[in-house]
């Protein structure tokens, strides 16, 4: 049995690792071949290729170069004859000397590893539009009555079909659509999936605040209540109902009724009304280990590690579903933050919250902004239903800080409560470009908004709206590989493609010791006429040699605490 485990776990390290290597080895070597191809162009005599750094493991002498794979898989380099400025260099083989090129040579040189990483983003993402992307699907999902969508007369799981005339195949080229038709009249045309017409609905977009703090379009349009989310048919049950006394339980999933699926929480109550008695629910309920609230932290990011029994229950007679004692299980609690408000006013895991403030709760999202609005002197008033009783809390929230979806951080005032509220799966479309041309152009165009966000979000880390927490190291690498991996292909070869773009970005930087750094430096020589000084040069170089290497021990140690759960 012992040995089982250490063979299962040996069998996943491997696993882990074999993804990290194929990544960032083909991306160096990419890398390195920039530099290698042009260096040779430029007749300058390259000594050694080698993948990794250290002890070389394999190498193969051709020509005076040496090509080796080296210990370390993290890195790679490029030997060149005469790289050395203080290396005493013959007459006869300065023509081989990277030092004795022109300036304008050396800079191909240096800019052609980097460039390699752009031009390989873009065949990597190229191949993925070939392939076919994932896409989220212009379903609508979950469109609360009275909101502007609703009043517009879109309706809850609508599928967008066009906008003005133009046929659209996901939900991005709607919001693309709406972005550029701010306080522009639009028509939409729509279906429901189970009616064959078609009807058109016209609506003019707002103007709202980006959320995604990497975009550099500051607003989007938007019509309220337009929305791709649905909330999953997870259920509260009420004490004393019947449907407890059937057996069910807050956080059921009912998958079928009658042996038809239910895929939204919205499809509940019709299915409910039409249904024969005695009513038989299909359902998913996880264990109660697997469900802990002390082990999860927040069931809406992390899912049971333990796959949810399924059952099969009956109501055996007609009652109506309202009735019946069920409700969405969005406003019971999941769990309470330990030392927070919530905790210390003594809420409990299992509450349903009534209302806040002497305002009716309907939804989580009524909750947050209830919480949000508290003016910081007077407690918020929280009236919950435990069991039969009907019990009220008088809470004073507390000012914390939470990191939002695009990676900013946003600080509101909470009170440690965790919804037991669960979402559907959004419904996907895949994109697929046959024509290589377009293929190409889809390419350059991902890899052209890789390239802008990368740059952007340096600027908002030093601006300080994106953590530093957010910095990754090789760990976060190997992690990100090793997902994308298990989900196939496509999410493999983009995550590759993305992480070329990083390598693009980041040695363009002007820092010593990387691309970019010597790029700065002959560009100076360029405009002097002259290089730098030997004592400037190394000055410079012991500068971004200490500041690249505490970048990666601060990457290390967030990675570090991220496996280690510190946050």
């Amino acid at each position: 049995m012992g040995m089982d485990l250490i063979t299962q776990l040996v069998s996943q390290g491997l696993s882990a690792v074999l993804p990290f290597i194929i990544l960032l080895g083909l991306l160096i070597f990419v890398h390195e071949l920039g530099h290698f191809l042009v260096a040779i162009a430029c007749g300058v005599h390259v000594e050694v290729f080698s993948l990794g750094f250290g002890k070389k493991l394999l190498q193969y002498n051709r020509k005076g170069t040496i090509y080796c794979i080296s210990m370390i898989p993290l890195g790679g380099y490029v030997k060149m004859y005469g790289d050395d400025v203080n290396a005493d260099i013959p007459a006869e083989k300065k023509s081989q000397s990277f030092t004795h090129k022109s300036v304008y040579q050396r800079i191909a040189i240096v800019l052609a590893g980097p460039l390699m990483n752009f031009f390989f983003a873009i065949l990597i993402f190229a191949i993925v539009a070939t392939l076919g992307e994932d896409a989220r699907a212009p379903k609508l999902g979950d469109i609360a009555l009275g909101s502007k969508a609703s009043t517009l007369g879109f309706q809850s799981g609508d599928t967008i079909l066009a906008v003005d005339g133009q046929a659209v195949h996901s939900w991005d080229q709607v919001q693309a659509m709406m972005n550029k038709r701010i306080g522009l009249p639009l028509t939409f045309e729509v279906s429901q999936a189970q009616a064959a017409s078609k009807r058109s609905v016209e609506a003019i977009p707002d103007s709202k605040q980006n959320p995604n703090i990497l975009s550099l379009d500051s607003q989007i349009g938007e019509l309220e209540g337009l929305s791709l989310n649905s909330i999953a048919p997870v259920i509260g049950v009420r004490s004393g109902s019947a449907a407890e006394a059937a057996g069910l339980k807050t956080g059921d999933r009912i998958v079928a009724m009658n042996d038809q699926p239910i895929a939204h929480y919205r499809e509940l109550t019709a299915a409910w009304s039409a249904a024969s008695f005695p009513l038989k629910l299909k359902l998913e309920r996880s264990s109660s280990e697997s469900m802990d609230p002390a082990t999860i932290k927040d069931p809406r990011k992390k899912a049971p590690t333990e796959k949810p029994s399924e059952l099969e229950l009956s109501i055996p007679n007609q009652i109506a579903f309202e009735a019946a004692g069920i409700d969405s299980s969005e406003l019971y609690l999941f769990s309470i933050v330990k030392g927070s408000p919530a905790e210390k006013a003594g809420l409990a895991s299992g509450d349903k919250i009534l209302s806040i403030s002497e305002v009716a709760i309907t939804s989580w999202e009524k909750v947050v902004s209830q919480i949000k609005s508290f003016n910081g002197r007077d407690p918020v008033a929280l009236v919950v239903q435990r069991g039969t009783e009907t019990k009220n809390f008088s809470i004073v929230p507390e000012m914390t800080s939470h990191t939002t979806l695009f990676g900013g951080e946003e600080k509101r005032f909470t009170i440690g409560i965790v919804p037991w509220v669960t979402m559907a799966n959004l419904e996907l479309v895949k994109i697929q470009v046959s024509n290589p041309l377009k293929a190409a152009q889809r390419g350059f165009q991902k890899t052209v908004d890789a390239s802008v966000m990368t740059l952007v979000s340096f600027v908002r880390l030093i601006q300080g709206m994106i953590s530093p927490k957010h910095i990754g190291g090789v760990i976060s690498i190997g992690q990100a590989a090793h997902e994308t991996y298990k989900m196939g292909l496509t999410s493999f070869l983009q995550m590759m493609a993305v992480i070329s773009v990083h390598l693009f970005v980041l040695n363009l930087l002007p820092v010593p010791v990387l691309d970019g750094g010597h790029l700065l430096f002959y560009s100076i020589e360029l405009l002097r006429g002259t290089p730098l000084s030997m004592r400037k040069l190394e000055i410079a170089q012991q500068v971004g040699l200490v500041l690249l290497m505490s970048l990666m021990a601060f990457a290390l140690f967030n990675d570090f605490s991220r496996v280690l759960g510190l946050w």
